[in-house]
Protein backbone atom coordinates (compact mmCIF):
# COMPACT_ATOMS: atom_id res chain seq x y z
CA UNK A 1 0.00 0.00 0.00
CA UNK A 2 1.13 3.51 -1.11
CA UNK A 3 1.63 5.74 1.62
CA UNK A 4 0.94 8.79 -0.52
CA UNK A 5 -2.55 7.21 -1.56
CA UNK A 6 -4.50 4.92 0.55
CA UNK A 7 -8.32 4.02 1.23
CA UNK A 8 -9.12 4.48 5.36
CA UNK A 9 -10.90 1.38 5.35
CA UNK A 10 -8.73 -0.51 3.75
CA UNK A 11 -5.65 0.46 6.36
CA UNK A 12 -8.88 0.03 9.04
CA UNK A 13 -8.87 -4.04 7.50
CA UNK A 14 -5.11 -4.37 7.42
CA UNK A 15 -5.01 -3.15 11.17
CA UNK A 16 -7.70 -5.96 12.43
CA UNK A 17 -5.67 -8.55 10.33
CA UNK A 18 -2.12 -7.70 11.39
CA UNK A 19 -3.33 -7.48 15.22
CA UNK A 20 -5.97 -10.85 15.20
CA UNK A 21 -3.02 -12.66 13.30
CA UNK A 22 -0.06 -11.19 14.19
CA UNK A 23 0.50 -9.34 17.54
CA UNK A 24 -2.30 -11.18 19.79
CA UNK A 25 -0.28 -14.65 19.79
CA UNK A 26 2.56 -12.73 21.76
CA UNK A 27 0.31 -11.92 23.99
CA UNK A 28 1.56 -15.22 26.46
CA UNK A 29 4.96 -14.56 25.29
CA UNK A 30 7.26 -14.44 28.71
CA UNK A 31 8.47 -11.93 27.73
CA UNK A 32 5.55 -9.61 28.68
CA UNK A 33 6.97 -8.29 32.11
CA UNK A 34 5.23 -6.88 35.47
CA UNK A 35 6.48 -3.35 33.86
CA UNK A 36 5.03 -4.11 30.27
CA UNK A 37 7.23 -5.39 27.19
CA UNK A 38 10.89 -5.92 27.56
CA UNK A 39 13.08 -4.15 24.98
CA UNK A 40 13.42 -7.70 23.20
CA UNK A 41 9.49 -8.26 22.79
CA UNK A 42 9.34 -4.54 21.71
CA UNK A 43 11.66 -4.80 19.05
CA UNK A 44 10.34 -7.97 17.73
CA UNK A 45 6.62 -6.49 17.81
CA UNK A 46 8.45 -3.23 16.21
CA UNK A 47 9.48 -5.12 13.74
CA UNK A 48 6.50 -7.10 12.85
CA UNK A 49 4.67 -3.87 12.76
CA UNK A 50 7.34 -2.50 10.28
CA UNK A 51 6.96 -5.54 8.02
CA UNK A 52 3.30 -4.74 8.22
CA UNK A 53 4.13 -1.17 6.81
CA UNK A 54 2.31 -0.05 9.81
CA UNK A 55 4.40 2.17 12.18
CA UNK A 56 2.99 5.24 13.45
CA UNK A 57 0.72 5.79 10.09
CA UNK A 58 -0.68 8.76 11.47
CA UNK A 59 2.45 11.16 11.01
CA UNK A 60 2.73 12.95 7.90
CA UNK A 61 4.59 11.17 4.65
CA UNK A 62 8.15 12.66 5.36
CA UNK A 63 8.00 10.46 8.31
CA UNK A 64 6.60 7.53 7.10
CA UNK A 65 3.21 8.08 7.84
CA UNK A 66 -0.13 8.89 5.82
CA UNK A 67 -0.88 12.21 7.83
CA UNK A 68 -3.91 11.09 9.81
CA UNK A 69 -6.16 13.79 10.80
CA UNK A 70 -7.68 12.57 14.35
CA UNK A 71 -10.73 11.21 12.66
CA UNK A 72 -9.07 8.68 10.52
CA UNK A 73 -6.30 8.08 13.79
CA UNK A 74 -9.90 7.32 15.94
CA UNK A 75 -10.43 4.18 13.34
CA UNK A 76 -6.97 3.19 13.01
CA UNK A 77 -6.41 3.78 16.95
CA UNK A 78 -9.19 1.65 18.01
CA UNK A 79 -8.63 -1.04 16.11
CA UNK A 80 -4.89 -1.30 17.52
CA UNK A 81 -6.01 -1.49 20.94
CA UNK A 82 -7.82 -4.79 20.64
CA UNK A 83 -4.49 -6.48 22.02
CA UNK A 84 -2.73 -4.50 24.58
CA UNK A 85 0.23 -5.19 22.35
CA UNK A 86 -1.23 -3.29 19.30
CA UNK A 87 -0.09 0.31 20.09
CA UNK A 88 3.26 -1.12 20.89
CA UNK A 89 4.03 -3.00 17.29
CA UNK A 90 2.38 0.01 15.09
CA UNK A 91 4.40 2.39 17.28
CA UNK A 92 1.56 4.83 18.79
CA UNK A 93 1.61 3.57 22.43
CA UNK A 94 1.44 6.66 25.35
CA UNK A 95 3.91 8.57 26.19
CA UNK A 96 5.53 8.08 22.18
CA UNK A 97 2.81 9.26 20.24
CA UNK A 98 1.93 12.22 22.10
CA UNK A 99 5.84 12.98 22.15
CA UNK A 100 6.06 13.04 18.57
CA UNK A 101 2.86 14.83 18.15
CA UNK A 102 4.47 17.61 19.97
CA UNK A 103 8.04 17.70 18.47
CA UNK A 104 6.48 17.61 14.86
CA UNK A 105 4.48 20.33 15.80
CA UNK A 106 7.19 22.28 18.27
CA UNK A 107 10.80 20.76 17.91
CA UNK A 108 13.08 22.81 15.48
CA UNK A 109 14.46 20.56 12.57
CA UNK A 110 17.69 19.74 14.18
CA UNK A 111 16.09 18.79 17.08
CA UNK A 112 13.43 16.76 14.92
CA UNK A 113 16.15 15.23 13.47
CA UNK A 114 17.86 13.78 16.59
CA UNK A 115 15.11 13.02 18.72
CA UNK A 116 12.05 12.45 16.38
CA UNK A 117 12.93 10.47 13.32
CA UNK A 118 14.32 8.10 15.41
CA UNK A 119 11.16 7.78 17.65
CA UNK A 120 8.87 7.46 14.88
CA UNK A 121 10.72 5.03 13.35
CA UNK A 122 10.27 2.85 16.81
CA UNK A 123 14.06 2.61 16.87
CA UNK A 124 13.52 4.78 20.46
CA UNK A 125 11.51 5.25 23.25
CA UNK A 126 11.10 8.61 24.88
CA UNK A 127 9.61 9.58 27.85
CA UNK A 128 7.57 13.03 29.37
CA UNK A 129 8.73 14.50 32.86
CA UNK A 130 6.41 16.75 34.32
CA UNK A 131 4.49 15.05 37.14
CA UNK A 132 6.34 15.42 40.62
CA UNK A 133 5.99 13.74 44.11
CA UNK A 134 3.36 15.05 46.41
CA UNK A 135 0.87 16.11 43.92
CA UNK A 136 3.20 18.23 42.27
CA UNK A 137 2.68 19.13 38.40
CA UNK A 138 0.44 16.23 38.13
CA UNK A 139 -3.25 17.85 38.23
CA UNK A 140 -1.88 21.40 38.95
CA UNK A 141 1.02 22.13 37.40
CA UNK A 142 1.56 25.38 38.76
CA UNK A 143 2.97 23.42 41.89
CA UNK A 144 6.21 22.59 39.64
CA UNK A 145 8.92 22.75 42.40
CA UNK A 146 11.80 21.04 39.49
CA UNK A 147 14.01 24.33 38.26
CA UNK A 148 16.19 25.62 35.47
CA UNK A 149 18.78 28.02 35.57
CA UNK A 150 20.61 29.68 32.86
CA UNK A 151 24.31 29.00 32.96
CA UNK A 152 25.78 30.59 29.73
CA UNK A 153 24.69 28.63 26.48
CA UNK A 154 23.37 25.81 29.58
CA UNK A 155 20.49 25.34 31.67
CA UNK A 156 21.32 23.56 34.82
CA UNK A 157 17.97 21.40 35.95
CA UNK A 158 17.47 20.23 39.49
CA UNK A 159 14.21 18.00 40.88
CA UNK A 160 12.73 14.97 41.23
CA UNK A 161 9.90 13.99 38.81
CA UNK A 162 7.75 10.91 39.10
CA UNK A 163 5.13 8.23 37.45
CA UNK A 164 7.23 8.74 34.10
CA UNK A 165 5.74 6.49 32.08
CA UNK A 166 8.41 4.40 29.81
CA UNK A 167 11.24 6.80 31.90
CA UNK A 168 13.55 3.14 32.46
CA UNK A 169 14.74 2.40 28.69
CA UNK A 170 13.90 5.61 27.17
CA UNK A 171 16.74 7.14 25.07
CA UNK A 172 14.82 10.73 25.25
CA UNK A 173 12.96 12.67 27.48
CA UNK A 174 10.81 15.93 27.61
CA UNK A 175 11.46 17.91 30.83
CA UNK A 176 9.49 20.12 31.95
CA UNK A 177 10.52 22.73 34.21
CA UNK A 178 10.13 26.17 36.06
CA UNK A 179 12.01 29.10 34.22
CA UNK A 180 12.02 32.68 35.86
CA UNK A 181 8.20 33.57 35.55
CA UNK A 182 6.56 30.08 34.10
CA UNK A 183 8.37 27.00 32.43
CA UNK A 184 9.96 25.65 29.61
CA UNK A 185 10.14 22.55 28.29
CA UNK A 186 13.79 20.66 27.39
CA UNK A 187 14.52 18.22 25.46
CA UNK A 188 17.56 15.73 27.30
CA UNK A 189 19.00 12.40 26.11
CA UNK A 190 18.13 10.35 29.32
CA UNK A 191 22.23 9.44 29.68
CA UNK A 192 22.69 12.82 30.11
CA UNK A 193 24.73 13.45 33.72
CA UNK A 194 22.26 13.48 36.45
CA UNK A 195 19.59 11.89 35.06
CA UNK A 196 19.18 8.90 37.62
CA UNK A 197 16.25 6.43 37.59
CA UNK A 198 15.69 6.27 41.48
CA UNK A 199 13.02 2.83 41.43
CA UNK A 200 10.72 2.02 38.91
CA UNK A 201 7.13 2.12 40.63
CA UNK A 202 4.82 -1.27 41.31
CA UNK A 203 1.76 -0.55 39.61
CA UNK A 204 -1.51 -2.04 39.02
CA UNK A 205 -1.16 -2.14 34.85
CA UNK A 206 1.38 -3.27 33.18
CA UNK A 207 0.88 -2.67 28.99
CA UNK A 208 3.37 0.55 28.98
CA UNK A 209 6.67 -0.38 27.69
CA UNK A 210 10.00 0.57 30.74
CA UNK A 211 6.29 1.22 33.33
CA UNK A 212 6.51 4.23 35.56
CA UNK A 213 9.76 6.07 37.16
CA UNK A 214 10.89 8.07 39.68
CA UNK A 215 13.60 10.12 38.26
CA UNK A 216 16.31 12.29 39.86
CA UNK A 217 17.63 15.72 38.33
CA UNK A 218 20.49 16.58 39.68
CA UNK A 219 22.85 19.35 37.98
CA UNK A 220 21.51 18.28 35.00
CA UNK A 221 23.01 20.72 32.41
CA UNK A 222 21.07 21.07 29.03
CA UNK A 223 22.34 23.38 26.13
CA UNK A 224 20.23 25.65 25.13
CA UNK A 225 19.67 24.78 21.82
CA UNK A 226 17.54 21.81 23.15
CA UNK A 227 14.95 24.02 24.53
CA UNK A 228 11.20 22.88 23.44
CA UNK A 229 9.50 25.72 21.82
CA UNK A 230 10.50 28.78 23.56
CA UNK A 231 11.32 29.97 26.84
CA UNK A 232 8.51 30.65 29.76
CA UNK A 233 5.82 28.71 26.92
CA UNK A 234 6.02 25.12 28.24
CA UNK A 235 2.64 25.24 29.68
CA UNK A 236 1.49 26.44 26.08
CA UNK A 237 3.01 23.53 24.62
CA UNK A 238 1.49 21.32 26.85
CA UNK A 239 -1.82 21.99 25.78
CA UNK A 240 -0.56 21.06 22.83
CA UNK A 241 0.40 17.71 23.43
CA UNK A 242 -2.09 16.64 26.00
CA UNK A 243 -5.96 17.31 24.52
CA UNK A 244 -4.89 14.84 21.67
CA UNK A 245 -2.69 12.63 24.21
CA UNK A 246 -6.10 12.21 26.01
CA UNK A 247 -8.28 11.64 23.09
CA UNK A 248 -5.81 8.83 21.79
CA UNK A 249 -5.86 7.11 25.38
CA UNK A 250 -9.51 6.80 24.53
CA UNK A 251 -9.26 5.31 21.30
CA UNK A 252 -6.62 2.72 21.95
CA UNK A 253 -8.50 1.18 25.11
CA UNK A 254 -11.80 1.34 23.43
CA UNK A 255 -10.51 -1.68 21.28
CA UNK A 256 -9.03 -3.31 24.70
CA UNK A 257 -12.73 -2.81 26.03
CA UNK A 258 -14.31 -3.85 22.85
CA UNK A 259 -12.31 -7.55 22.94
CA UNK A 260 -13.15 -7.81 26.67
CA UNK A 261 -16.61 -7.70 25.61
CA UNK A 262 -16.21 -9.81 22.77
CA UNK A 263 -14.70 -12.36 25.01
CA UNK A 264 -17.58 -11.79 27.44
CA UNK A 265 -19.98 -12.20 24.92
CA UNK A 266 -18.34 -15.73 23.45
CA UNK A 267 -18.43 -16.86 27.10
CA UNK A 268 -22.19 -15.93 27.50
CA UNK A 269 -23.30 -17.82 24.47
CA UNK A 270 -21.77 -20.66 24.79
CA UNK A 271 -22.07 -21.29 29.06
CA UNK A 272 -25.12 -23.10 30.49
CA UNK A 273 -26.16 -22.43 33.49
CA UNK A 274 -29.38 -23.72 35.15
CA UNK A 275 -30.59 -25.60 31.67
CA UNK A 276 -30.05 -22.25 29.50
CA UNK A 277 -27.36 -20.42 28.09
CA UNK A 278 -25.99 -17.52 30.22
CA UNK A 279 -26.79 -15.19 28.20
CA UNK A 280 -30.77 -16.00 27.87
CA UNK A 281 -30.13 -15.11 32.19
CA UNK A 282 -31.39 -11.60 32.67
CA UNK A 283 -28.77 -10.74 34.91
CA UNK A 284 -25.88 -11.44 32.46
CA UNK A 285 -27.86 -10.42 28.82
CA UNK A 286 -28.38 -6.81 30.21
CA UNK A 287 -24.84 -6.61 31.08
CA UNK A 288 -23.79 -7.20 27.20
CA UNK A 289 -26.30 -4.89 26.48
CA UNK A 290 -25.36 -2.10 28.51
CA UNK A 291 -21.57 -3.01 27.17
CA UNK A 292 -23.18 -2.28 23.55
CA UNK A 293 -24.95 1.27 24.45
CA UNK A 294 -21.21 2.37 26.85
CA UNK A 295 -19.35 1.00 23.61
CA UNK A 296 -21.45 3.05 20.76
CA UNK A 297 -21.56 5.90 23.01
CA UNK A 298 -17.85 6.23 23.72
CA UNK A 299 -17.28 5.62 20.07
CA UNK A 300 -19.52 8.61 19.41
CA UNK A 301 -17.83 10.82 21.75
CA UNK A 302 -13.93 9.92 20.47
CA UNK A 303 -15.11 11.01 16.59
CA UNK A 304 -16.86 14.52 18.00
CA UNK A 305 -13.87 15.08 19.93
CA UNK A 306 -11.64 14.47 16.91
CA UNK A 307 -13.91 16.69 14.70
CA UNK A 308 -13.34 19.44 16.84
CA UNK A 309 -9.29 18.77 17.16
CA UNK A 310 -9.36 18.52 12.93
CA UNK A 311 -11.63 22.11 12.60
CA UNK A 312 -8.52 23.32 14.54
CA UNK A 313 -9.47 24.26 18.09
CA UNK A 314 -7.38 22.98 20.62
CA UNK A 315 -10.22 20.95 22.12
CA UNK A 316 -9.06 21.29 25.28
CA UNK A 317 -12.83 21.17 27.16
CA UNK A 318 -14.12 18.42 24.47
CA UNK A 319 -11.46 16.15 25.51
CA UNK A 320 -11.52 16.75 28.72
CA UNK A 321 -15.55 15.34 28.93
CA UNK A 322 -14.44 13.03 25.85
CA UNK A 323 -11.84 11.59 28.30
CA UNK A 324 -14.16 10.97 31.66
CA UNK A 325 -17.31 9.71 29.53
CA UNK A 326 -15.07 7.56 27.73
CA UNK A 327 -12.95 6.07 30.43
CA UNK A 328 -15.49 5.64 33.00
CA UNK A 329 -17.67 4.03 30.50
CA UNK A 330 -14.98 1.75 29.57
CA UNK A 331 -13.94 0.37 32.88
CA UNK A 332 -17.94 -0.40 33.46
CA UNK A 333 -17.70 -2.60 30.41
CA UNK A 334 -14.50 -4.54 31.74
CA UNK A 335 -16.11 -4.62 34.98
CA UNK A 336 -19.47 -6.36 33.61
CA UNK A 337 -17.32 -8.53 31.74
CA UNK A 338 -15.21 -9.33 34.75
CA UNK A 339 -18.29 -10.33 36.54
CA UNK A 340 -19.89 -12.21 33.55
CA UNK A 341 -16.63 -14.04 33.35
CA UNK A 342 -16.80 -15.00 37.20
CA UNK A 343 -13.50 -16.89 38.43
CA UNK A 344 -12.41 -16.85 35.44
CA UNK A 345 -12.77 -13.51 34.89
CA UNK A 346 -10.18 -12.80 37.72
CA UNK A 347 -7.64 -15.52 36.25
CA UNK A 348 -5.30 -14.42 33.60
CA UNK A 349 -7.03 -17.86 31.57
CA UNK A 350 -8.18 -14.71 29.35
CA UNK A 351 -6.98 -11.29 28.79
CA UNK A 352 -10.29 -9.37 30.45
CA UNK A 353 -8.23 -9.47 33.85
CA UNK A 354 -5.33 -7.24 32.33
CA UNK A 355 -8.15 -5.41 30.29
CA UNK A 356 -9.93 -4.64 33.58
CA UNK A 357 -6.64 -3.29 35.53
CA UNK A 358 -5.62 -1.25 32.96
CA UNK A 359 -8.45 0.41 32.36
CA UNK A 360 -9.34 1.22 36.08
CA UNK A 361 -5.56 3.17 35.93
CA UNK A 362 -7.24 5.36 33.01
CA UNK A 363 -9.20 6.64 34.92
CA UNK A 364 -6.17 8.26 37.20
CA UNK A 365 -3.41 9.30 34.04
CA UNK A 366 -4.01 12.48 32.33
CA UNK A 367 -6.32 13.97 35.08
CA UNK A 368 -8.30 11.96 36.80
CA UNK A 369 -12.35 12.17 36.22
CA UNK A 370 -12.53 14.86 39.28
CA UNK A 371 -9.83 17.34 38.09
CA UNK A 372 -11.11 17.31 34.36
CA UNK A 373 -15.14 17.96 36.01
CA UNK A 374 -13.51 20.57 38.13
CA UNK A 375 -11.83 22.33 35.18
CA UNK A 376 -15.56 22.09 33.25
CA UNK A 377 -17.35 23.38 36.26
CA UNK A 378 -14.80 26.97 36.25
CA UNK A 379 -15.93 26.75 32.38
CA UNK A 380 -19.73 26.61 33.18
CA UNK A 381 -19.04 29.63 35.66
CA UNK A 382 -16.79 32.05 33.22
CA UNK A 383 -19.54 31.74 30.42
CA UNK A 384 -22.67 31.85 33.12
CA UNK A 385 -20.81 35.43 33.78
Amino acid sequence: MAKDTFNIQELVDSVNDFIREIVIPYEKDPRNEDHGPNESLRSALIEEGRKANLIAPQLPGWLGGHNLNHKDMAKIFRASGYSTLGPIAMNIMAPDEGNMHLLEKVATPEQQEHFLVPLAAGETRSAFLMTEPDGGAGSDPSMMSTMAIEDGDYWVINGRKTFITGGDGAAFGIIMAKTRESATMFLADMETPGIEIDRVLETIDSSMPGGHAIIDLKDVRVPSKNILGEINKGFRYAQVRLAPARLTHCMRWWGSAKRAHDIAEDYACNREAFSKPLIDHEGVGFMLADNLIDLKQSELIIDWCADILDSGATGTAESSMAKVAVSEALFRIADRCVQILGATGVSKDTIVEQVFREIRAFRIYDGPSEVHRWSLAKKIKREHR
